[in-house]
């Protein structure tokens, strides 16, 4: 069930109004129904693999609580805990390897064969992969780990735990809630609130704008010009790979702000999970501003635990770059995927080098680097850099990424601006218009929040005949792009 669909602008209003209507006790009974018939709407069997890893990250919780609190001798139990928390991770991590990382794994290891003159035939098994089984694995995982370091107590209620697995909201593409956020609000049941509903709709309505109205519009074109990269060059190929940066930003926090508007809707807070990262000014502020809930829990879970910026300067480059190959394969069993990771793990590395470097020769020369034109300088560059690596992202092989990037220094044809030629790549002139207004309403909302204003709270304060110009001239871009819509979220596949 997509929340751009006709299904789930039913369903969310029918679980809402029952969710108030029913008494305290069912309230969170009534979610968890809700979210378990959301997600067997994709397939309905593969919700016994929602329900695994939820009914191991419980008893693994349940037990290392237990053990916690036991009389046995404190070295032998430090190794019983660990030894839970280890078979906890184990067996959450082997079913997402098997459906996500199979068929790349024997690819991997037929190619390494290879090398040495050994040939194999390695069949490919048909797996489907489960929506969202990144997702809620690393969650539930985080519970787990959280328990085994005190950080949070183990729930004893299951239906409260596996509904803080399963919370429809953010269920299939995120946030990676932290138990320490949302199993404690779920604690107690959200209660109707008119400024919670409000708000809650009006950052559904948002989301639905950055979705609908400007990522699938970007897709239109991105899904031409790359599904067919060989007849296109210059201005084209570049035009294209910027407006990707666009689609997957407004696609995945598209769906971000959806979820956590619903979440508000019900009376709980998910966390942010963008602060307008194509503002950022350098790449480690980037990894700041996107994807928030998985960049924390890299950090926080494999990061550090490796030994973060600890020790050496060769072993911090070694822990990024592990934490940014990991990154790069939760994203997909692709090889594209894992250069992603690599190319945003060495900007990283490549960064830090330069720091102190750049830093000596701002002294020397006297640069002012508090400037406007410093800072738009340091953002278009980091732009620029994010860029390049999202078309790997985006092809579909590393070698038509490398093709892409070679004929997109070919600027030959800036004239298509000119001569209409821009209107042959997928979207005609009245949306290629709507995609300008949604793209600059997107410019325009990140710069008044980096001023530190809060565009809802703005709203609030203004004339209702502005504001309800501003929700309905929304409304009517969304219905105008009824007609591209539909396609499915970028992270459902992650």
């Amino acid at each position: 069930m997509l929340f751009n669909s006709l299904e789930f602008l039913i369903f969310f209003p029918v679980v809402v109004l029952a969710y108030f209507v029913f008494p305290t006790k069912l309230k969170n009974i009534w979610l968890l129904i809700a979210s378990y018939y959301f997600y067997m709407c994709w397939n309905a069997k593969y919700v016994l693999l929602l329900l695994f890893s939820t009914v191991i990250t419980y008893f693994g919780g349940v037990l290392l609580e237990w053990l916690k609190h036991t009389s046995i001798q404190e070295r032998k139990k430090a190794v019983c805990e660990k030894a839970v928390l280890v078979s906890s991770v184990i067996l959450n991590l082997a079913v997402l390897f098997y459906f996500k990382y199979t068929n790349f794994g024997l690819k991997m290891m037929g190619s390494l064969l290879a090398l040495f003159h050994i040939r194999l035939q390695i069949p490919a098994f048909d797996i489907l992969l489960p929506v969202g089984i990144s997702f809620y694995t690393f969650q539930a995982l985080g519970y787990t780990i959280d328990v085994y370091r005190d950080d949070i107590y183990a729930e004893k209620n299951f239906l409260k735990y596996a509904l803080f697995v399963s919370f429809f909201p953010q269920l299939v593409a995120g946030p990676i809630e932290r138990s320490k956020n949302l199993l404690k609000q779920l604690a107690v049941p959200g209660k109707f609130s008119y400024s919670s509903v409000r708000s809650g709709l009006l950052l559904m309505l948002w989301g639905y704008f950055l979705k609908v109205v400007i990522s699938d519009r970007c897709a239109v074109l991105v899904n031409t010009v790359y599904g067919n990269y060989n007849t296109y060059q210059g201005f084209q190929l570049i035009l294209a790979s910027v407006l990707f940066a666009f689609q997957i930003y407004c696609d995945f926090m598209g769906y971000s702000v959806i979820a956590k508007g619903a979440a508000e809707v019900l009376g709980y807070k998910l966390m942010d999970n963008f602060s307008r990262p194509y503002l950022a000014g350098s790449i480690r502020e980037f990894w700041r501003r996107w994807h928030i809930s998985l960049s924390t829990w890299l950090r926080d879970y494999l990061y550090i635990p490796l030994g973060g910026s600890r020790g050496s300067r060769l072993k911090k480059y070694r822990n990024l770059m592990a934490t940014f190959f990991v990154s790069g394969l939760w994203h997909g069993a692709d090889m594209t995927f894992v250069v992603w990771g690599g190319i945003h793990g060495l900007y990283q590395i490549l960064e830090d080098v330069a720091e102190p470097v750049v830093k000596r020769l701002c002294k020397i020369f006297h640069a002012n680097t508090e400037t406007f034109s410093w800072k738009l300088f340091g953002i278009l560059g980091n732009f620029i850099l994010v860029d390049v690596a999202w078309v790997f992202f985006r092809a579909d092989t590393v070698h038509a990424a490398l093709q892409i990037l070679s004929r997109s220094a070919e600027v030959s044809n800036i004239g298509l601006l000119l001569n209409g030629g821009l209107y042959q790549l997928g979207l005609n002139e009245r949306n290629m218009m709507i995609l300008f207004v949604g793209l600059l309403a997107l410019l325009i909302s990140g710069l008044m929040a980096e001023k530190g204003i809060n565009v809802l709270e703005w709203l609030s304060e203004q004339n209702i005949v502005f504001r309800y110009i501003l929700y309905w001239g929304a409304i009517v871009l969304i219905i105008f792009s009824l007609d591209i819509t539909g396609q499915e979220f970028i992270y459902f596949q992650f």
